[in-house]
């Protein structure tokens, strides 16, 4: 059943909900990742909009998630050739 949860993200709530336990931690871990990186880059480029700060970081975990699926893929790849070359060479070794 879904949990109604809510979070604060740049002193908004937001009420959402999470089909399970596991889900709403990662749901509160990823507010409170954001809040944490849109407070460095408050302190770091003082004078910008709320929209411009919570675009870069929109920007940057986007950025993140899209380097670890190419990690992933090039390590999915990488595992079906090992694959590929065990078999090859228990094949060699039955003959």
């Amino acid at each position: 059943m879904d949990q109604k949860i809510s979070i604060k993200i740049a002193e908004r709530t937001f009420n959402l909900t999470a089909p399970t336990p596991e889900k709403e931690e990662v749901i509160r871990l990823a507010a409170d990742a954001i809040n944490r990186r849109l407070e460095t880059y408050t302190r770091s480029n003082p004078g910008k909009t709320l929209v411009e700060l919570l675009s870069v970081v929109a920007l940057n975990e986007c950025a993140c998630r899209i380097a670890l699926q190419r990690e992933k893929a090039a390590q999915e790849a990488e595992a079906e050739q090992l694959g590929k070359d065990m078999a090859n060479y228990l094949a060699q070794m039955e003959k």
